[in-house]
């Protein structure tokens, strides 16, 4: 996949993620994008390593790699920056 739609599939994945974890965190929408557009990439690597997505394109697939990855850099950004 390019790096344009991983960015896209960022914004939507930061999106999702800050929906299933709330919460107070620093940075607002701005930090959220950039968190949700490396777990994104975080995700799609893990995921296409895996064997989960293929890279390909945007799917369901990829959208649940990709905010998987959010969440988990969400979280390792909630637990660094207290």
């Amino acid at each position: 996949m390019g790096i344009l739609s991983w960015i896209i599939l960022g914004l939507i994945a930061g999106a999702l993620a800050k929906w299933i974890m709330p919460g107070p965190d620093g940075g607002g929408f701005i930090m959220t994008t950039i968190l949700g557009v490396v777990g994104a990439f975080v995700g799609g690597w893990l995921g296409t390593v895996l064997g989960i997505s293929t890279g390909a394109g945007i799917s369901i697939g990829g959208i649940a790699t990709a905010t998987a990855g959010a969440v988990v850099v969400l979280l390792i950004y909630r637990m660094v920056s207290k």
